[in-house]
């Protein structure tokens, strides 16, 4: 059964809708099959008296060609309700454009279109920023953009229990700093079941028909196929689908920084960053970039050469770390879900705490630097988070491992800077000292 899951971009388009009145058009940008076309559909039935969704991935050359000439906009509106059958009303209806990117032509027609002010226009699209697709037109000004991300844990809980007491209730126990007590324990495994599932709808939609991972599985293989087939299409050298199918192997290293040399070899520099660009605006994963100055705006001291790259899904992850077997068997799910798999796990947490860091709205950067006494081994601070003229280091452990060394470290270079600072692990929310050692399930409050 399909089902249309909750989604708090909702809340985003009808802010767009009521505050812009159709003076823009926005762009919901996102990794194939986050769900951005299910939502953007439930919002035009549920907002509009009548829309139009045109999906140039599957609509004829007849209506792209439609956008060749803008000189008569009336004959456009015609052909496009005689086509889909729908009557259009003027500042009561929406038309859609998914999968934009297909079409360019009428991306750069936004521009007329929002000036006729006759409807309202939504665009989704992935790959979106891709050279080919943008370099022969006028991207419009008049376009906003929002990304849509996987879905997030409290989206999560909302499809899979009808709960939304659980994380207004989590916001009450961090601001009071309290403990969870004996609830711990079922949060965890809770939490462990969404790094398994993920947050892409069909995966999740796939878990409650069945209840069954190793069926999970098989829908998180057919997605990640479908990426692999959409970096080949991009890059038929396939070295953008060697980079995402490495992800597991390179953040499991000890310096899990990401060395595109290893997998792809020797490649000349400005292939290089024109490949990691593609890669990364494939939304397909994250990128967190090494911040060589922490005193200053992180953006600003960003060391585009070193970075970490993580799957945009912590659920596709778990697949690729698996890729190997034709499926992932429902035993190594249950050993993960128990928290009882010998392999280490502690690069899944980080790829989870990314994911909800970057859902929440924050840029990625980490710092390492070397030991005084000993110069072969470093300090790391695996996130760090912007706050005004502040910065909120956080370490994050993949289980109830206490120690935060590298934290404390950073705290004292960079006393002057530091505001709050965070362990994430596996154990119940308490303080030590200045640290808030805080159970991953929290992750996106902070």
């Amino acid at each position: 059964m399909e089902r249309v899951f909750k989604r708090k971009i909702y809340d985003r388009l009808l802010q767009w809708k009521q505050t812009r009145d159709g003076k823009t058009a926005i762009l919901i940008e996102g990794a194939r099959r986050v769900g951005k076309s299910t939502i953007v559909e439930e919002f035009a039935k549920n907002e509009y008296t009548s829309y139009i969704l045109i999906d140039f991935n599957k609509v004829s050359n007849q209506v792209k060609s439609l956008f060749e000439d803008l000189t008569d906009l009336d004959f456009i509106f015609l052909q496009l309700q005689a086509r889909f059958h729908v009557v259009l009303q003027e500042r009561r209806s929406v038309i859609i454009f998914d999968e934009v990117q297909k079409c360019p032509l009428a991306r750069q027609a936004i521009k007329y279109l929002i000036k006729d002010h006759r409807y309202d226009y939504i665009e989704t699209g992935s790959l979106i920023s891709i050279k080919k697709n943008t370099q022969d037109i006028t991207i419009p000004s008049e376009e906003e953009r929002i990304t849509m991300h996987p879905m997030d844990y409290e989206e999560f809980r909302w499809a899979v229990w009808n709960d939304e007491s659980t994380i207004p209730l989590f916001r009450t126990f961090l601001e009071k700093r309290m403990p969870l007590g004996v609830a711990h324990r079922t949060h965890m495994r809770e939490f462990r079941l969404y790094m398994l599932v993920g947050g892409m709808p069909q995966a999740v939609n796939e878990y409650l028909d069945t209840n069954n991972l190793s069926m999970v599985d098989l829908v998180k293989r057919d997605i990640i196929q479908l990426y692999i087939d959409d970096f080949q299409k991009l890059d038929p050298t396939r070295r953008i689908a060697y980079m995402y199918k490495s992800l597991p192997s390179q953040l499991s290293q000890t310096d899990n920084r990401f060395k595109p040399h290893q997998v792809l070899g020797q490649v000349q520099s400005d292939k290089l960053l024109e490949l990691m660009k593609d890669f990364e605006d494939s939304k397909t994963v994250l990128f967190s970039r090494h911040a060589n100055d922490p005193n200053v705006g992180l953006p600003f001291s960003q060391d585009d050469g070193r970075f970490k790259i993580f799957c945009s899904d912590t659920g596709l992850f778990v697949t690729l770390a698996f890729w190997d077997k034709d499926y992932t068997e429902n035993i190594i799910y249950e050993k993960l879900l128990g928290d009882k798999l010998s392999v280490n796990l502690g690069y899944v947490y980080e790829n989870v705490v990314a994911q909800m860091l970057a859902a929440s709205g924050n840029n990625l950067f980490y710092y390492t630097w070397k030991k005084e006494r000993d110069e072969k081994r470093k300090y790391e601070v695996d996130f760090l988070l912007s706050r005004g003229f502040k910065i909120h280091p956080v370490e994050v452990k993949s289980s109830g491992y206490k120690v935060h060394t590298s934290l404390d470290e950073f705290c004292k270079k960079y006393s002057s800077v530091v505001d709050k600072r965070y362990l994430i692990y596996t154990k119940d929310l308490q303080k030590d000292e200045e640290v808030l050692m805080m159970p991953v399930y929290l992750t996106s409050l902070i």
